[in-house]
């Protein structure tokens, strides 16, 4: 793993929302910062409403990570695309991500 990269457990339940829908609920988030990065929560798949989402086409590599795949959300306000992404297969070090999902500002992830 770079040495600019942390990854830690995050403390006490979080909800994940796409506009006003809640589309998860976690106790098993993980904080990733990254450099100068602000901090972003990984939250287990298995913690959000998958039928909410549909894997897009998009992917993007970075060089610490590995490649991500992205996910659109849907709710009844509309469609948010490529608004989550995932490290299915991560770099070594970042397993701790493996599994999980991350978000762009448009869902947010706050404590409970």
């Amino acid at each position: 793993m770079a040495n600019h990269i942390t990854l830690q457990p995050a403390v006490g339940t979080h909800v994940v929302r796409a506009g006003k829908t809640v589309i998860g609920t976690t106790k098993r988030a993980v904080e990733l910062r990254e450099g100068t990065y602000g901090l972003v929560h990984y939250v287990p798949r298995d913690d959000i409403d998958m039928t909410r989402l549909e894997r897009s086409t998009r992917t993007t590599t970075c060089p610490w990570k590995g490649v991500a795949n992205y996910y659109s959300v849907t709710t009844p306000e509309g469609r948010l695309d490529n608004a989550v992404w995932t490290y299915e297969t991560p770099k070594a070090g970042l397993e701790g991500i493996a599994g999980h999902l991350a978000f762009y500002p448009s869902v947010t992830v706050t404590p409970a």
